[in-house]
């Protein structure tokens, strides 16, 4: 089950799954770290309580995790889940981590710890542009794709072009992987005027439950690249001076936007998505849901 931040994944996945009687994975690239509960939506206790969930509150903020390795790990733990569930729910809006389990991902090198190092010091000391640089002569390809404003993407190149010795570009076969499961894909979205709201309400509704605090909690860690995302680098700026606490609220919610309409435009991409829109009440959706999973 997947969609843009904010359409009601959680809430969904947790009704089925107790339909179902089965566990959950989360796709999540930032639920998987501990303490970042209000700032990532992480399901509350109370729901996790309902309904085992994996790869939630799982790992410290320091802890580099790829989706090579939540590829790995997912795959691992279905085989053990699938021993005693015929149907497991993976829920979620991260969308390399949903590809990499669906689809997998290209034998990229692991990074040696060190250059990870290394390129972050780099990057803190001077910012992203002679990344960018190194990453167009060692990669020109790629450097023509990639966009060249995401840190997160741009190092990563890097990172492979420096580890294998060849161009990243060289690696990425995007060729699909055949799973040893039945995979459904269920997508959720909404009108666009009722998510983005959604979205603004979610917001305030973070910033009434602590999320000003939990982001200060992990200031002295802003350089980690778990806290490098929307929720927290907006009030690391605001503690920096660099705007006031509404505009912090306000960049909170349209950078929160944003990556929905990013997400949009990823998962449209995809034919196999089998897509519920949440705005029509017409729709019976648990129906829907549990009809598309029993199909043979």
């Amino acid at each position: 089950m997947l969609g843009p931040t904010g359409v009601g994944k959680t809430e969904w996945s947790i009704r089925i799954a107790q339909k179902l009687g089965c566990p959950i994975l989360s796709a999540d690239s930032r639920q998987i770290y501990r303490g970042m509960t209000i700032g990532t939506a992480a399901p509350t206790e109370e729901q996790l309580q309902c309904v085992e969930h994996f790869f939630v509150g799982s790992l410290p903020p320091e802890t580099y995790f790829s989706a090579s390795e939540y590829e790995q790990q997912a795959l691992q733990l279905l085989q053990q889940l699938h021993e005693k569930h015929d149907t497991v729910i993976l829920c979620g809006g991260s969308m390399m981590y949903i590809d990499a389990l669906c689809r997998g991902i290209d034998d990229i090198p692991t990074i040696d710890e060190s250059l990870r190092n290394d390129i972050q010091n780099l990057y803190r000391r001077e910012g992203l542009d002679p990344i960018r640089q190194q990453l167009k002569i060692l990669d020109p390809v790629f450097y023509n794709q990639v966009d060249l404003k995401n840190p997160k993407r741009v190092i990563h190149a890097l990172e492979v072009c420096l580890m294998a010795g060849v161009p990243y570009s060289s690696l990425r076969t995007n060729s699909a992987k055949e799973r040893p499961f039945r995979i459904v894909k269920i997508g959720f979205t909404r009108d666009r005027e009722e998510l983005y709201e959604r979205i603004n309400q979610r917001v305030d509704k973070m910033v009434a439950d602590g999320l000003e605090e939990e982001a200060r909690s992990f200031y002295s860690k802003r350089h980690l690249n778990s806290l490098n995302t929307v929720g927290y680098k907006e009030w690391f700026d605001f503690f920096d001076g660099k705007y006031s606490r509404e505009a912090a609220i306000d960049k909170i919610k349209q950078h929160s936007r944003n990556y929905a309409r990013k997400q949009l435009t990823w998962f449209k991409k995809d034919q196999e998505i089998r897509w519920i829109n949440l705005s029509d009440k017409n729709i019976d959706v648990e129906h829907t849901v549990l009809s598309a999973l029993s199909e043979r």
